[in-house]
């Protein structure tokens, strides 16, 4: 190439900066001129190009091309001519001019790779696609270039056959096979799309039985669909096949639990306790079955206190039979927390608690965990200051990790339960920023209950109201929660001190107290004189009612909310299905509807036993609330009651 000139270089700056300010005419006339001398030519050409096609001189476009396709014939410009057709309108000779082109590239691979990428570059995806297909058939291998045309398949929206080519590309290198599991997640949103790839991995695991691969993407499939009964039929045969030190089915008996299906979580654990006997397996599975029945246990309401004192005594046997081992530690915790939240021996689950704080070969994060129950069971106990001592502590020695921010959030609930609504969006602005997403959400939510709460009722007292039941029931005080909550939604009545309600000038000593306030205050002032305590609530504290304007309808639903769950609770499960009905009717485009609807289906389900009423309820809750975070979980327990998972439709190998 012979040298440019000065001036040259010159007049392609000027030229480049009359195209970059879209003085299109000026810059075609200089590009023009200099596109006469072949030095010039690499140093304008895309430019030049680009800029006749925009102006749609299509015959100069075409024109300049085929003479430098003349002089050099490089595969390059033979390319931009097809492009010049394809611009120009002209598809079906650009079509016809394309296909002859790669094919004309013969068994040439590094051409043909070089033209795929050109032609993707230009969004002309299906001729790239055809240049890699052509470069396959060319050397005979089948798997080249599959990242390649995975993506250029998902840029053409052709999902099936991206698929194949993920799962080309993770046979060959299986140590990406969570980079394709993260694509296919992004990727692959809508169930059929799903079930498709389903289906397709089932037909490869049945004929590359061996390939480690396909098996774990089946069982990973299933997981996204929320078969867990899919999940563990392929986990079981993977751990017999492969024989892996960890195993398979354990990861999705825990997935199992997390999700509440207790039924495949039982199964899945017993089946690593029987076949990894005396493996760094079966301790955590044996325990792993006590909390699956645990859970079920706690999920069936109300609660069986015979069913809690055999899971105490199942805690126990595995304590003693595998005392130092780090699983204990657990089981002592789960237990003890049994003790306090439903069989009321607080005191025994205090002592329990600190004995694994004290204890030097527990480790740190379980003590940090241990500190943060024992704290909520100091709040059992209605002794506030020791809860948030221990909060405290936590927040300190777990700085930026997740039990730190747990403890955080605990602290900023207590603020709340006290009315300190101040103090704890304090703590919830930062929670907001937490890294897992769980402790963000709940802070979220609380956050917003508080802002939309105070903003028309700035003196909180509806809030203070609701908070200080959240307490009662926190402190399993559940017949009082009741009551206060039936005061509070019929008659709009929160109980308040006497010094907050003269303040807000909602109450004063001149009004008549009722026969129960004086009646009351006459028993702790007998009790003073008898040299005792008397409580705060008997003496300071009074019932007021609030005007309308300060029982804002936005804490409405969330009363309803927590007596529906109140109800369930106690098995009045009618009367919760009525209140969640109320939630839907006057609250149905807010906040907690999807909630109150999956719940009414649930309670359907599992409690009352109707499977057509609970199916025609997730059925429906899909069609209204497609985007909500339950409508993974509402999909897949239609199809269980469907019968999709059912045992006999599960294709094994």
């Amino acid at each position: 190439m012979e040298p440019v000139f000065a001036q040259d270089v010159q007049e392609i700056q000027i030229a480049n900066e009359y195209n970059l300010k879209g003085q299109k005419d000026k810059a075609l006339s200089l590009y023009e001129q200099l596109a006469k001398k072949n030095e010039n030519i690499p140093l304008i050409h895309t430019n030049y190009l680009n800029l006749l096609l925009d102006v749609g001189s299509f015959t100069t476009a075409e024109n300049y091309v085929e003479r430098l396709i003349k002089r050099d014939g490089r595969l390059t410009y033979k390319l931009d001519l097809g492009v010049v057709y394809v611009r120009s309108g002209d598809i079906v000779k650009a079509d016809r001019y394309f296909k002859n082109l790669i094919k004309s590239q013969g068994d040439d691979a590094y051409k043909l790779k070089t033209a795929s990428d050109y032609l993707a570059s230009r969004n002309l995806t299906n001729y790239s696609i055809e240049a890699l297909q052509q470069a396959r058939s060319a050397t005979g291998n089948s798997t080249l270039y599959t990242l390649e045309l995975a993506n250029l398949y998902r840029l053409a929206g052709k999902r099936d056959q991206m698929v194949e080519e993920y799962l080309n590309y993770v046979t060959q290198t299986p140590a990406n096979i969570s980079y394709v599991k993260n694509l296919m997640q992004i990727l692959l949103t809508k169930p059929e799309e799903l079930e498709s790839l389903e289906k397709l991995l089932y037909d490869r695991v049945q004929k590359n039985q061996n390939s480690e691969v396909y098996v774990d993407l089946l069982i990973w499939v299933n997981l996204q669909q929320k078969n867990f009964y899919g999940a563990f039929v392929q986990s079981r045969a993977y751990d017999k096949r492969f024989k892996k030190e960890q195993s398979k089915t354990l990861e999705i008996a825990q997935i199992a639990l997390n999700n509440k299906d207790f039924i495949n979580a039982d199964r899945s654990f017993s089946f690593v306790i029987k076949e990894y006997v005396n493996s760094v397996n079966e301790l955590p599975a044996r325990l792993g079955l006590i909390q699956t029945r645990e859970a079920k246990v706690k999920n069936s309401f109300p609660v069986n206190k015979d069913s809690v004192k055999y899971l105490i005594s199942e805690y126990q046997k595995f304590i003693n039979t595998y005392p130092d081992h780090s699983n204990t530690y657990e089981a002592t915790l789960n237990q003890a927390l049994l003790y306090a939240y439903y069989l009321d021996q607080k005191d025994s689950a205090v002592n329990e608690l600190n004995k694994l704080i004290d204890n030097n070969k527990v480790t740190p994060s379980m003590k940090a965990k241990s500190k943060i129950e024992l704290g909520d069971i100091y709040l059992l106990k209605e002794e506030p200051w020791e809860a948030t001592l221990l909060y405290s502590q936590v927040e300190k020695t777990q700085r930026e990790a997740p039990l730190g921010y747990e403890a955080k959030l605990r602290n900023a609930k207590l603020s709340y339960f006290r009315g300190d609504f101040l103090l704890a969006q304090e703590h919830l602005d930062i929670l907001k920023q937490a890294t897992s997403r769980e402790i963000a959400n709940d802070a979220m939510e609380l956050s917003m209950r508080i802002k939309e709460n105070t903003v028309y009722d700035t003196t909180g007292a509806a809030l203070k109201e609701y908070a200080a039941i959240e307490l009662l029931l926190a402190q399993n005080k559940n017949e009082i929660a009741l009551q206060r909550l039936n005061n509070f939604r019929s008659t709009k009545k929160v109980k308040m001190s006497k010094q907050e309600a003269l303040a807000k000038n909602l109450w004063s000593p001149e009004k008549q107290m009722s026969i129960e306030e004086l009646k009351n205050l006459k028993e702790e002032l007998e009790k003073l004189k008898q040299g005792g305590t008397a409580s705060i609530i008997g003496v300071d504290s009074v019932w007021v009612e609030l005007e309308t304007d300060q029982f804002q309808t936005n804490i409405k639903d969330d009363v309803y909310w927590l007596e529906a769950n109140l109800r369930m609770k106690r098995g009045e499960f009618d009367q919760s299905i009525v209140l969640l009905d109320k939630i839907l009717i006057e609250f149905g485009d807010d906040i907690l509807a999807d909630d109150a609807y999956f719940l009414e289906g649930e309670i359907y389900e599992l409690h009352i036993k109707n499977k057509d009423k609970a199916m025609e309820i997730y059925r429906e809750f899909l069609n209204k609330y497609p985007g909500s975070v339950f409508a993974a979980e509402a999909r897949k327990r239609y199809r269980v009651l469907r019968g999709d998972f059912s045992e006999v439709e599960i294709p094994r190998f």
